[in-house]
């Protein structure tokens, strides 16, 4: 891809992730605006709906989860994102029949089958109806004390299986971590959709707030089938608009301009929606590179340094009592002006945990 191509896509995408000139005014807003937003590690997940809505804390991040307006689930992919609650009944739809056939050998290896799940839902509707709310771990400890061994991985997939299902989901926050609620009484005005209305919305919001993406990418982030994505492009009809650059079709929302932004550095978390959403990740860091920002392929993306739009370094954080300190490692050694957009940024992540700056390190090699 040359080189204007991927400064184009990475500008659009600036704009559709927020991450220049956002407008949003609270987590729950980045949320809404992202569709979905990759979630497994929760501390990550905080940090990227923060960086979309400027000068939103880490306090503001969990009064959402607290109040209800957000959840985490595994709505796509087999994997925990962060939903707009309202939303997270009509995704886990979407794929979820095929995503649970698809884990019956494991689940099978593990001595888990419908009896086994169907008593366990029992139990965990007996523990947590009329407001209940347990950590992950005093849930299993209920599992356990009812005769539904949790070891060897048990209780994970239990869990998985009945978020799936849409018996459960991680709603307000506690001192141990993410309480676990009954989702009918946590989201007790859950948005309804038919399958194609909710293949368009799909289609829509995310192009809306990845794209520039291909239908590829789509199928990626999603794993709803071609077919549907196919169909899911052609309902949204005048919603979005395309683009063809190097011979690929590109999808985005239709209103979103095609003009430079100002370009700035960010620090983005691990995971984050900006790298990770795509199926394709060339025109935000180049091949060459892939192997610092994800280590050995192993599924586990690291924070990444992004100036005007391209992956550029990753970083890491040390708390410390009252401060933060934040240690980069570039691809190669950033200019003066760069240098000084990331201790601003450090400043950023700093008031977003309620902590004052500390050192701010960068190393290149």
């Amino acid at each position: 891809m040359r080189r204007t191509d991927r400064a184009r896509i990475a500008n659009l995408r600036l704009v559709a992730h927020n991450l220049v000139a956002s407008t949003l005014t609270s987590p729950a807003e980045a949320a809404s605006s992202m569709l979905a937003t990759q979630a497994q590690d929760l501390s990550s997940a905080q940090w990227a709906l923060a960086v979309r809505s400027p000068g939103s804390t880490i306090t503001d991040v969990d009064k959402a989860f607290n109040e209800g307006s957000i959840v985490r689930s595994w709505p796509f992919r087999g994997t925990l994102h962060v939903t707009p609650a309202a939303d997270l009944g009509w995704m886990l739809a979407l794929t979820r029949d095929r995503i649970l056939r698809g884990a019956t050998t494991r689940h099978a290896g593990l001595g888990l089958d419908e009896q086994v799940f169907s008593r366990a839902a029992d139990v965990v509707r007996g523990a947590l109806r009329g407001g209940g709310r347990l950590s992950r771990a005093a849930l299993l400890a209920e599992l356990d004390a009812s005769g539904i061994a949790t070891g060897h991985q048990r209780g994970g997939h239990i869990i998985w299986y009945l978020a799936h299902a849409g018996l459960i989901c991680f709603g307000p926050m506690e001192a141990s971590g993410q309480a676990v609620v009954l989702t009918d009484e946590w989201i007790p005005e859950a948005r309804r959709l038919s399958p194609d209305e909710a293949l368009a919305e799909l289609a829509v919001r995310y192009f809306t707030s990845h794209g520039p993406a291909t239908l590829r990418d789509l199928l990626w982030w999603s794993k709803i089938l071609v077919p549907e994505a196919r169909r899911a492009i052609e309902s949204a009809g005048d919603r979005l608009r395309q683009i063809v650059i190097d011979d690929t079709v590109y999808y985005l929302g239709a209103d979103q301009p095609d003009k430079p932004v100002a370009p700035g550095l960010i620090l983005l978390p691990g995971f984050d929606e900006y790298l990770l959403g795509y199926g394709d990740r060339d025109a935000v860091l180049p091949p060459e590179h892939s192997a610092r920002v994800v280590p050995g392929s192993n599924g586990i993306f690291l924070p990444m340094v992004v100036s005007n739009g391209q992956v550029v370094g990753t970083w890491r954080r040390t708390i410390r009592r009252a401060t933060v300190d934040a240690a980069a490692t570039t691809f190669a050694p950033l200019t003066a002006t760069s240098t000084a957009r990331y201790m601003k940024a450090v400043e950023s992540y700093a008031r977003y945990l309620g902590l004052n700056p500390g050192e701010a390190t960068i190393v290149d090699s």
